[in-house]
């Protein structure tokens, strides 16, 4: 009788990240590029250095729970993806049970931290986005609907709603019309990245919208959710009380993003939508950064 082979342990450093890859580092930043700028417009300068660490360090916790708890659950589906099949749950660098333990206890360490740090409101906020990300999103709509990202892209809304809690201890006007600004933002974001593995989600069995609708439909849906995104920066630059840098800067971006928008409709091409893809990262980093800047130049340090 032979024995079965042993499959050796992975070294440290690579057990070591894939529990980070379990978390969805890109994803994070972009939530934390979000972050930090809403505490700069919350305080109407520049926040104590020790609550904007405290506020990321336990953001940070929050998202990658969530994000690693979203891998357990889509574990199949992702084996069956191109984008996604060297996920640490598909090719066994950490086990189902393992990855559930870690995500788990990053919300319990996220949620415990908040509210020890920074305030109860920001951490039961934080414990709110991963609930909805993982039950309605993850869970539900992912599976079953076409406007799985539409629903589901609020999770990735809440952390505006954190950064300006930790300031204010509360949730303004402002705070919600910039939680509408990235929850609109989401759609055309993800669907331009999903036009190219729209075979992906259709090998998946999973609505994501370019796999179920066709290309001229997916492509208005993304002109039509930039031009709200667009209108919503302007609004929140009312209700913020912003000054001439951000007006100019969103009036700017927001020219960009739908030129770019209307392009990939008007051409149908998945090379262009990838771009569009890259430069919604870039147009709501920019964003974040000029409202930031803003403050701090009006109101100084």
């Amino acid at each position: 009788m032979v024995a079965p082979a042993v499959t050796p342990p992975l070294p440290l450093a690579s057990r070591l990240g894939a529990y980070v890859a379990l978390t969805k580092p890109r994803i994070i930043e972009l939530l934390l590029v979000t972050t930090v700028p809403t505490m700069v417009v919350a305080e109407g300068g520049v926040p104590p250095l020790w609550l904007i660490v405290a506020t990321v360090l336990g953001g940070t916790f929050a998202a990658g729970g969530a994000n690693a708890i979203n891998m357990y659950v889509d574990r199949d589906i992702d084996a069956l993806m191109e984008r996604t099949r060297d996920r640490p749950l598909v090719t066994g660098a950490v086990t189902p049970r393992a990855a559930l333990t870690f995500a788990v206890g990053l919300e319990v360490v996220a949620f415990a931290w908040l509210w020890a740090f920074v305030n109860l409101l920001s951490a039961v906020l934080a414990l709110s986005a991963c609930l909805f990300y993982v039950f309605v999103y993850t869970l539900w709509l992912k599976r079953t609907s076409s406007s799985n990202i539409v629903i589901g892209g609020a999770a990735g809304a809440v952390p505006v709603l954190i950064g300006w809690s930790s300031v204010t201890n509360s949730v303004s006007i402002s705070a919600v019309v910039l939680f509408a600004v990235i929850f609109f933002w989401t759609p055309p974001h993800f669907w331009a990245l999903a036009i190219k593995y729209k075979d992906d989600y259709s090998r998946a069995d999973v609505p994501m919208l370019p796999s179920v609708a066709s290309y001229r439909d997916t492509t208005r849906k993304m002109l039509a959710y930039t031009l709200v995104v667009w209108a919503l920066t302007l609004v929140f630059g009312w209700t913020a009380g912003l000054g001439p840098l951000y007006w100019v800067s969103a009036v700017a971006l927001g020219a960009a993003f739908t030129w770019m928008s209307v392009d990939v409709m008007r051409t149908e091409s998945p090379a262009k939508a990838i771009r569009l893809f890259t430069f919604s990262i870039t147009y709501i980093t920019l964003l974040f950064g000029v409202m930031a800047a803003d403050v701090i130049l009006r109101n100084g340090w």
